[in-house]
């Protein structure tokens, strides 16, 4: 059985490569042989292992010692373990990045398995006889997808093979790769913004700015009604999905043509993302609403009270958040009040201020407004740290305000005077609607501890609202 561990407890070893961990595995021998867990799924990732996915097996075995293998880089992850034998390891990362070129070295045997991330360039000398190593990676080889190789003897790498490089078997293919110097490296994983064109996008793309692995779509270039976007794109290419369209006309939801439009944009759209996200491994992030309660609790909402949504617009929202749950890896920003760029309710009572025009506004419904810029800043928080998927609350800070109170506040900001601004309840307020009305939930405040313990800081609503009208 050779010279194999068998004292080992299962444990994990950091390397100077992001994301390159190796882990010590617990072997079972006797006078028969030896057993191991190559790979169990809920040990291994409780000390931190990516859960990723793994959809195929490969074995590689090799008659004689010195058989070298490598240098490459492919754009999926793998668990390397040994079967039987022991091999000498090299690994370089080849991921766009500060950490472009770092090399990491190890001997493998029965008792060790290394984890390797996307992009990073692995090789192997076996260093006895019949050696036989197997890795798990989670995706299928495509010729559509991007590799990069590093030449075994590159002078910058400097990796000391146990066997001379001229007394080893190599292939052709491998004594051609390029030096580090001209290397391409692995791009970083994409991220996808589905309604780019609405407020959210907007937002988002002024938060993310240009960055190279963003890519933005509208509603016009990425149909959510058709069925053949899961083989629209590569999608184990992609890190994450954000989706920041919605159909949000909550009155024109109750009409025939509007429920159908509400129930594709909110309900049918998220669920093909979702299920493209569970298939893939990749993080969904999708926008949700207030609406999805009823709003007669006397307290803040927390993310795990019970659905009970009042119209249309809310019930297709809460069954698109049902569907966006089913991806193991998510995010459902749950928000109010939203308020962004073009026409809002800010902006129509800052001009009816300037016009002399004095407003009775709602003064029942409670809530804090949410800017489309503290959502961006909060997606892309979610994304940057890792945090814990699930629904997170999001909104501004700050004072509990009514609608009557926001218009007095803008009135007052604008240099006009707050009284001017009076109090009607939601029902005198819809009372000679000619249109349908869709309820409203009296009170939209959400409790926001849950993003908070993730580190990120909610800005006060009303001083967002003084910027906002701040030229």
């Amino acid at each position: 059985m050779g010279d194999i561990d068998f004292g080992k407890q299962l444990g994990v070893t950091e390397t100077g490569i992001p994301g390159l961990v190796v882990f010590d595995l617990p072997v079972h021998g006797d006078s028969r042989g030896w057993f191991k867990e190559n790979w169990q799924r809920e040990k291994m990732t409780a000390l931190g292992l990516p859960d990723f996915g793994p959809v195929q097996n490969n074995i590689s075995f090799n008659d004689a010692v010195g058989t070298t293998r490598g240098i490459h880089a492919e754009p999926w992850d793998k668990w390397v373990s040994v079967a039987t034998g022991r091999i000498f390891g090299a690994w370089v990362d080849l991921r766009e990045g500060p950490s472009f070129g770092a090399v990491f070295t190890t001997e493998l045997d029965a008792s060790k398995a290394i984890f390797v991330p996307r992009g990073v360039g692995n090789s192997y000398q076996t260093l006895e006889a019949d050696t036989a190593y197997t890795y798990l990676v989670n995706d299928h080889w495509s010729a559509d997808a991007s590799y990069s190789f590093l030449n075994l003897a590159d002078e910058t790498s400097g990796i000391a093979w146990p066997i001379p490089l001229s007394d080893v078997e190599i292939s052709a293919k491998d004594l051609a790769h390029p030096r580090l110097a001209d290397v391409t490296p692995i791009a970083a994983k994409k991220v996808l913004v589905v309604g780019a064109g609405g407020q959210l996008g907007r937002a988002l793309r002024a938060e993310l700015g240009d960055a190279a692995h963003v890519e933005w779509t509208t509603r016009a270039e990425f149909d959510l009604g058709d069925a053949e976007i899961r083989s629209a794109r590569r999608w184990r290419d992609y890190e994450a999905i954000v989706n920041a369209g919605a159909y949000t006309s909550v009155d024109l939801a109750e009409t025939d043509e509007g429920r159908r439009d509400a129930w594709a944009a909110n309900a049918s759209g998220p669920a093909r993302l979702a299920a493209i996200a569970a298939e893939f491994g990749v993080t969904l992030v999708h926008v949700s609403s207030d609406y999805v309660f009823d709003g007669n609790a006397d307290r803040p909402y927390l993310e795990g009270d019970a659905l009970c949504p009042l119209g249309v617009y809310g019930q297709s929202k809460a069954a698109g958040d049902l569907a966006v749950s089913t991806a193991p890896r998510h995010y459902i920003l749950r928000t109010s009040w939203v308020i962004g760029d073009g026409k809002n309710f800010v902006r129509t009572m800052a001009s009816l201020a300037e016009r002399g025009i004095d407003p009775k506004v709602v003064d029942d419904q409670r809530g804090r407004l949410t800017f489309a810029s503290e959502i961006a800043r909060a997606v892309v928080h979610l994304l940057d740290t890792n945090a814990p998927y699930g629904t997170y609350n999001v909104s501004g800070s700050g004072d509990v305000r009514t609608w009557k109170d926001i218009a007095s506040d803008i009135f007052a900001i604008t240099g006009a005077d707050r009284s001017r601004v009076s109090g009607v309840s939601t029902a005198e307020y819809f009372a000679n609607a000619t249109g349908p009305v869709a309820p409203r939930p009296l009170n939209s405040v959400l409790d926001l501890s849950k993003l908070e313990a993730t580190g990120f800081v909610p800005r006060d609503a009303g001083e967002q609202l003084e910027e906002y009208l701040t030229p």
